[in-house]
């Protein structure tokens, strides 16, 4: 393990080397983030995901930049250019710039104007200048260096020649590129304008067609909506510091004194900064501001998606499931407890009175026939006047009718984890199954779609795939560990994000499964093939097996720790079964006498917590929530009244909030609280329940802008609440948590809400047959 690292990310992440050294060694021994954080505290010192997640990142980073400089001193011995200053420099260098500042002059190349300048033997008189002496005489000096043959007409030309070498040894000055980098960095300012012929074409980003700010103050919501132009064609974008500032730095390190040489170093630094150093600056200041904007846009995306999956769940109800539509109707199944679909068909309520009349006898038949629960209904077209509709039908108050976001549904029903699921039924029947599902356990159903999928992201198709699918894939794995998984009911996807398993895996169990029943332990695990010690020590603990004789297989207690707790039963003279009854039996445990060298105090005290609450769900308990009645399209509402909604996004510059209308209204940054907001995710958060107060309504536009002040104004100025009518629902426990940005009357960020609703109101080819 390369100590020099161990010493950086010490540094960086203020984590003693130890448990650095200690939490490395078990990544790279295969242990995953969710299993480091839940069942090595001891080795680590009880780092959590959050860290241990950095630390493997920063130290992924840091191998990278290893492999770039073996690669880059390989290169040098082998064209024979590497010496020990230079090697001494490249050993040292501390980024991944440093290194390619150093390496440029030693690059192959393509033909330039200073190779060419070589070529025709000019170098020498590039030479004579760089020295910059009194006593030079620059066109006597040129002259001797005139050569036809070589396409040196006169002293002008080998003077020219001559300017163009010591341009780009100035351009590959280490010292230079890293001054003008921090200057780029610090002063740099972001400019925008329209592309000649487009201004019609590009008309979503006109806020754009002459703009300018600061490059580092530049919010990442904008800078990723200014490259989505920029790669459309439509706006060029350039970035530059103050240019006498960066001649000034130059002429500093480069022009020495007043001399006739001197003038022509100073001529050849200019032309170096215009035409090489300020368009590959530029290019690295763009590139960075992207791989920043990336990261907080990822930050963003990854925070919803944490939210949504951890939204609460009904559980194990049975539910009826609706996946509304007007002209080809409402298609309904009935799912059991465990979600299994026992029963499929369509009713036509929104099809005349004699067809409302026979769908109201049909739902009512089923809720009595399959002992209904609970009654999802799908937010999509229609969604709204069928819960309407549901509700009218006065049935028995024990059932609740909820309406359920189904965002990403079309997406599943039409993929191949659908298809295997339900090889005999068409899209509708399947994302009425997906809807009723994600009702019951969010989290199990919402793995089997992608996230990009659920309209929780922000600029998700701009930002690099590779890290936002690894920071997704990280927030899954947290989630679904975090939570536990039932082994004998998960999907094979849900299986799949289980640490220590992987997709081949997941499969081995659910096949062992449907052959041989149900697992009756978690030792039985061991006999799934494929499935080693190494992948059981992983995984166990984050599996559980509801009624198996030992009550430990359903709780987060992991398997090497089953004997600690025998042992605390056997010191009590009772059961495990009664250790994790009783409370009184709990508190007279005295954890110092089962102290080991690998149990220490923070795993003992996490086994007594399981024990009080075995396999206990960490989300939180659910809530019922229903939208205002009467308010149920943008005509009905007015500026002015109050209403509750569910946050539904949140991006760097406010949250998306449905309030039943088929159209999510913004409640903009400035609006989300009576308090200075600098990031929405300190305020709200994805699924949050909310109460709003309509400031705008644009119907034309099809756009909706919300407040949560506790006296906002509507877009006149006007103070003021209407009231909506009587039973329109209200919201209780609102809780407070999580972006920065720009007015929602931006264009570009329209996409956004454009996106989400054509997922609502369109939801693919099955939903647009509506």
């Amino acid at each position: 393990m390369n100590e020099a690292h161990l010493s950086t990310l010490s540094r960086e992440l203020q984590v003693p080397p130890s448990q650095v050294r200690a939490t490395l060694e078990l990544l790279m021994d295969g242990a995953t983030v969710p299993f480091i954080a839940r069942y090595r505290k001891e080795m680590t010192g009880s780092l959590d995901e959050v860290v241990i997640t950095h630390l493997r990142d920063r130290h992924e980073q840091l191998l990278h930049l290893d492999r770039r400089r073996e690669a880059i001193l390989r290169s040098l011995q082998e064209s024979g250019k590497l010496n020990a200053n230079l090697e001494t420099k490249i050993q040292s260098a501390k980024t991944l710039a440093q290194l390619e500042d150093l390496y440029l002059p030693f690059r192959p190349k393509r033909r330039t104007r200073a190779s060419a300048a070589r070529e025709k033997n000019l170098e020498p008189l590039a030479e004579i200048l760089w020295l910059q002496e009194k006593k030079t005489n620059p066109l006597a000096e040129a002259s001797r260096f005139v050569d036809s043959g070589k396409g040196v007409e006169d002293a002008e030309a080998s003077l020219r020649g001559a300017r163009d070498i010591v341009a780009e040894w100035i351009s590959e000055n280490t010292d230079a590129r890293t001054r003008l980098r921090a200057l780029f960095a610090a002063e740099g300012m972001l400019r925008s304008n329209v592309l000649s012929g487009k201004e019609e074409e590009g008309i979503q980003y006109g806020d754009y067609y002459e703009w300018e700010e600061p490059l580092a103050g530049c919010p990442a919501h904008r800078y990723l909506a200014m490259r989505r132009g920029e790669k459309e064609g439509i706006l060029a974008l350039h970035v530059f510091p103050p240019e006498q500032e960066a001649l000034k730095i130059l002429s500093h390190l480069f022009v020495r004194g007043h001399t006739a040489a001197s003038l022509q170093v100073q001529q050849a630094m200019e032309d170096a900064y215009g035409r090489l150093l300020a368009p590959s600056l530029e290019n690295e200041a763009k590139q960075q501001a992207k791989e920043r904007a990336d990261g907080e846009a990822i930050s963003v995306f990854a925070d919803n998606l944490r939210n949504l999956l951890m939204s609460p769940p009904l559980g194990f109800k049975r539910v009826l499931a609706v996946d509304p539509g007007f002209r080809t109707g409402c298609k309904l199944v009935c799912l059991d407890p465990q979600g299994k679909l026992l029963h499929h068909e369509t009713l036509y309520p929104h099809s005349g009175e004699k067809s409302a009349i026979a769908a109201a006898n049909g739902l009512r038949e089923l809720v009595k026939r399959f002992e209904v629960e609970a009654i999802a209904i799908g937010n999509g077209t229609a969604g709204r006047e069928t819960e309407t509709f549901v509700r009218a039908l006065n049935l028995p108050a024990a059932v609740q009718v909820l309406v359920v976001d189904e965002s990403g549904a079309s997406v599943y029903s039409a993929s191949a984890v659908a298809r295997e699921e339900f090889p005999d039924h068409d899209v509708t029947v399947r994302g009425a199954v997906s809807i009723g599902r994600r009702l019951m356990d969010p989290l199990a159903e919402l793995v089997k779609i992608e996230p990009k999928s659920l309209g929780i992201g922000q600029y998700q198709h701009d930002v690099d795939q590779g890290m936002l699918r690894k920071s997704l894939d990280d927030v899954v794995m947290s989630c679904v560990n975090g939570v536990g998984v039932e082994v004998n009911t998960a999907s094979t996807q849900l299986l799949t994000y289980v640490s220590g398993l992987g997709p081949q895996l997941a499969r081995n169990i659910v096949a062992r499964r449907d052959q041989d029943g149900p697992f009756k332990s978690r030792k039985e695990l061991l006999k799934v093939p494929r499935l080693g010690p190494k992948a059981f020590q992983q995984a166990a603990g984050f599996l559980r097996i509801r009624g198996a004789s030992n009550p430990l297989d359903a709780s987060a207690v992991h398997p090497e720790s089953y004997s600690v707790v025998e042992a605390m039963a056997k010191d009590l003279k009772c059961t495990v079964g009664n250790l994790m009854e009783d409370e009184n039996l709990r508190d007279r445990v005295k954890l110092d006498r089962y102290l080991t060298p690998e149990t220490g105090l923070p795993t003992l005290k996490d086994i007594l917590q399981e024990l009080a609450k075995p396999g206990r769900d960490p989300r939180q308990n659910f809530e019922a929530f229903t939208f205002a009645e009467g308010i149920e399209k943008m005509e009905d509402l007015q500026p002015g009244m109050r209403l509750p909604g569910i946050v539904t996004n949140v991006t760097a510059f406010g949250a998306f909030v449905d309030i039943g209308v088929h159209r999510d209204g913004l409640v903009h940054v400035s609006e989300l609280s009576d308090r200075f907001v600098s990031d929405p995710l300190q305020v709200v958060r994805v699924q949050q329940k909310v109460m709003v107060t309509v400031t705008h309504v644009d119907v034309s536009r099809k756009r909706i802008s919300l407040s949560m002040k506790s006296a906002p104004q509507n877009k006149n100025g006007e103070k003021g609440r209407r009231k909506v009518p009587a039973k329109a629902s209200q919201t209780q426990n609102t809780e407070k948590r999580s972006p920065a940005g720009r007015d929602f009357s931006n264009k570009p960020f329209q996409e956004l809400l454009k996106g989400k609703e054509m997922e609502r109101s369109g939801r693919g080819d099955a939903k647009k047959k509506k």
